[in-house]
């Protein structure tokens, strides 16, 4: 059955090439809007396209989408909706890896330990996403503010000594941020995070890492052994060595792209699969750089963020006065590679628990 539309013309290759071309753009837009998320220019571009939509959108609909972004990103209580988004795309990965890829590699006689690593990896990554969701990040609270007042230097420039929160009327530690969407101080505050409903900070960034390494390990996984699959049925049946008929009536030999075409036809899930898993893997594999960059010179996402302000210590303004004098973030927290990642996984100060009252 597999073998069926091989004489198909070039021409129906069309769906699968624009479907690849999708993908690509969809691919090279998440990247670039990563890269330069710091960027004004990029943002009064973004705000400037607003102000034309606004132009064009009625009043009504833009205050539904208005009411429907806030509750969706700055409502804590709407974003269990995240969670079972999540966990639903988890399942039909999986649903359809084991209906079709596990199926058809089984019967090819694939190693059931390679077969079985996908599983594995979702065991594993369903416990750190647990824990991710559950562990407190670091809640600032009256009980605690003292000693989370000690564990950081202030820089005296993104984060200066004695400031309050205006929310919390709590001092704010060195590090610290209020989460507009939990409506709390969070100690180590790196960012907020609607997949697992939670934000990360000093308490939980260990189990969240761990779970985005075995989330990627797992996309790869699936990706791999779909992919190997593909390969092995075009290997055994030889048919790289088949041909085609063009548009002009021609005979052509097949190439890659008439491979795919074919094996989209004859197995249209698993290669929707396999496009879906290897962009999802490059994504979560660049976030995980990312996060892992983060953790060895000991920054925090809010702090790569802010970390390109010049800030400015405001002088008098006086006559003869002297004029304001710049000044740049450094990370005064970093000690090393490993000194990095220890306080990461085995945090400094072991009496982290709110004292009781």
């Amino acid at each position: 059955m597999w073998q069926r539309g091989m004489y198909a013309k070039a021409s129906s290759m069309d769906f699968l090439v624009l479907f690849l071309v999708y993908l690509a753009f969809l691919l090279v837009c998440v990247v670039m809007i990563c890269i330069f998320t710091k960027s004004q220019r990029l943002k009064a571009v973004v705000l400037g396209g607003a102000q034309v939509c606004s132009c064009v959108i009625p009043q009504c609909l833009q205050r539904a989408a208005r009411t429907l972004l806030h509750q969706l990103f700055h409502t804590r209580n709407f974003h269990p909706a995240f969670i079972v988004l999540h966990l639903l795309l988890q399942g039909l990965v999986y649903a359809e890896y084991t209906c079709e890829v596990f199926g058809y590699c089984w019967e090819l006689e694939f190693s059931l330990p390679c077969l079985l690593l996908p599983y594995l990896l979702l065991s594993v990554n369903l416990v750190f996403f647990t824990l991710t969701c559950a562990t407190n990040p670091g809640t600032i609270t009256k009980a605690n503010e003292s000693l989370l007042l000690q564990v950081y230097k202030f820089d005296d420039v993104m984060f200066p000594k004695n400031s309050r929160c205006s929310t919390c009327s709590l001092r704010k530690p060195a590090r610290s941020k209020h989460c507009r969407v939990c409506d709390r101080c969070v100690h180590r505050f790196d960012h907020h995070c609607v997949w697992v409903n939670n934000c990360i900070g000093a308490w939980n960034t260990r189990y969240f890492l761990v779970y985005l390494l075995t989330l990627t390990a797992a996309a790869a996984t699936i990706a791999v052994l779909s992919a190997a699959f593909l390969l092995h049925l075009v290997a055994v049946s030889d048919l790289y060595q088949e041909t085609y008929l063009d548009d002009w009536g021609h005979f052509q030999a097949a190439d890659t792209v008439f491979l795919v075409q074919h094996l989209f036809l004859a197995f249209p899930r698993i290669v929707f699969l396999l496009g879906f898993v290897i962009v999802l893997s490059l994504l979560l594999a660049g976030y995980l750089c990312f996060a892992l960059y983060l953790a060895a010179t000991n920054q925090t996402t809010n702090e790569w963020y802010k970390g390109d302000w010049t800030w400015c210590r405001h002088w008098p303004l006086t006559a003869g006065a002297p004029p304001a004098e710049p000044q740049t973030h450094q990370n005064i927290h970093s000690h090393g590679f490993w000194g990095n990642l220890r306080e990461i996984f085995l945090p400094a100060v072991p009496s982290y628990k709110e004292k009781k009252t």
